[in-house]
């Protein structure tokens, strides 16, 4: 315990540590924040939301999560598969099913639990069954700039809790570079060997890179792998790409049906902390046994199920934005607005979403550009400071109008101008 409570002093008066917030009300982009440290409250415009349609308060998903409490209570409790399933469960998942175009969707409480669930369903086949026999080893390949739920799921795929219940064969693990299609061609050439289990991941969008997955590309790949399977998450891409906010097979004008034209096997996770209001995931696919592995994987069986507000939520905002496209474009349109505004600044902004990472100058530390923007213009944005490009992520949403992101671009270049002027004279 010494060690820890070395390591915890050291963080802190090394200031590594995030400052927090707590959020009291909210009125559109307008927030009453109380910082924990001091207890004192500001209004503030934020930038560092992931409600990127604007959902969060809208009449009808608030009601749809206020009745579903009347009728179901505020949780299930219990797992799906005993007694935790309700009609808005099936509801849901047939609402993402249409939505994304793959036919089958299993839910679950997060997305570190259904990446979990998948990684685990697909390698090891968990629950042993008479006269079958798993032999074939599964090679996973995971562009290197992936989310966490993605990193912790296949690191540990090898040794997931299903290969505790039964033998499976081996599974291995390689990185690829980051949204280099050629690079996945080279990777699969030089360690693929013929029987192999082939899946790759991504994410659609890239949280801290603002950047795209080449999906065309790999397919172009993967269609010299025949049965191989082709894992998309889609937290940040569901609602935000495509005409229609369907992701990224929409936004390359594809659908789901053009990668198992080809061979190959789509798999979408979709999230709904972002567009959908809510929290959760769900697993979507067009192989129909696929989703009682999932059901059964021990991140699904061993955990509550989505409770009744959330699920509530979730459904309505996915059908709002199915009736009303023009969230969509809505939130296309200030994306570029801002991006270009942030360029006539003179700011590097990475990507090209409404995941906006800008680059900060190696003598402006992002931590405290972030407090300068909150106490001198009241302009809430994210500071990442401990990576290797330190950065400030803003989340452009479809409810921000042209008067908030031009003070925003106008706040961030008079901090920069000023928080460099100090650098010099320092």
């Amino acid at each position: 315990m010494q060690v820890i409570k070395e390591y915890v002093e050291r963080w802190f008066d090394s200031d590594l540590d995030p400052d927090e917030y707590l959020c009291h009300k909210k009125q559109g982009n307008l927030v009453e924040i109380e910082e924990a440290r001091t207890g004192e409250r500001h209004t503030v415009l934020t930038f560092c939301t992931n409600d990127v349609l604007g959902l969060v308060q809208n009449p009808q998903v608030q009601q749809a999560a206020i009745d579903a409490i009347a009728n179901y209570g505020t949780s299930n409790s219990s797992c799906s598969v005993l007694s935790g399933r309700i009609p808005l469960h099936r509801d849901l998942e047939r609402e993402i099913s249409e939505f994304k175009h793959l036919p089958h969707t299993q839910l679950f409480i997060n997305a570190w639990m259904a990446m979990q669930a998948l990684i685990d369903a697909f390698c090891h086949l968990a629950i042993p069954v008479p006269g079958f026999k798993h032999t074939r080893e599964t090679l996973i390949l995971s562009d290197v700039l992936n989310h966490g739920c993605i990193v912790s799921a296949v690191v540990n795929a090898g040794t997931r809790s299903g290969k505790i219940f039964g033998y499976s064969p081996q599974v291995r693990m390689k990185s690829y570079r980051h949204c280099d299609a050629e690079d996945l061609a080279r990777k699969l050439k030089r360690y693929a060997r013929p029987g192999d289990r082939i899946l790759v991941v991504t994410d659609a969008v890239f949280s801290m890179d603002g950047d795209i997955a080449p999906l065309p590309a790999m397919l172009d790949v993967l269609q010299h792998y025949p049965d191989s399977v082709l894992v998309m998450d889609e937290a940040h891409a569901s609602g935000a790409l495509g005409a229609t906010g369907r992701g990224i097979y929409e936004h390359f004008g594809l659908t789901p049906q053009d990668a198992i034209d080809r061979g190959v096997v789509p798999i979408i996770m979709t999230t709904f902390s972002k567009f959908a209001a809510s929290a959760g995931a769900a697993i979507s696919t067009h192989v129909k046994e696929f989703k009682p592995l999932l059901n059964v994987s021990p991140t699904s069986i061993g955990t509550i199920s989505l409770s009744p507000p959330l699920a509530a939520a979730a459904l309505e905002s996915i059908r709002q934005v199915r009736q009303h496209p023009e969230l969509v474009e809505r939130l296309q349109a200030n994306t570029q607005y801002l991006r270009s505004r942030l360029a006539e600044e003179g700011f590097t902004a990475v990507g090209e979403t409404n995941v906006v990472p800008v680059l900060m100058p190696p003598e402006i530390n992002p931590k405290e550009f972030g407090r300068r923007m909150l106490e001198d213009h009241g302009i809430w944005i994210s500071p990442i400071w401990f990576i290797a490009k330190p950065r400030m992520r803003i989340t452009v949403n479809a409810i921000h109008t042209q008067t908030e992101m031009d003070k925003l671009a106008n706040a961030m270049a008079a901090t920069r101008d000023m928080m460099y002027r100090s650098s010099l004279t320092a």
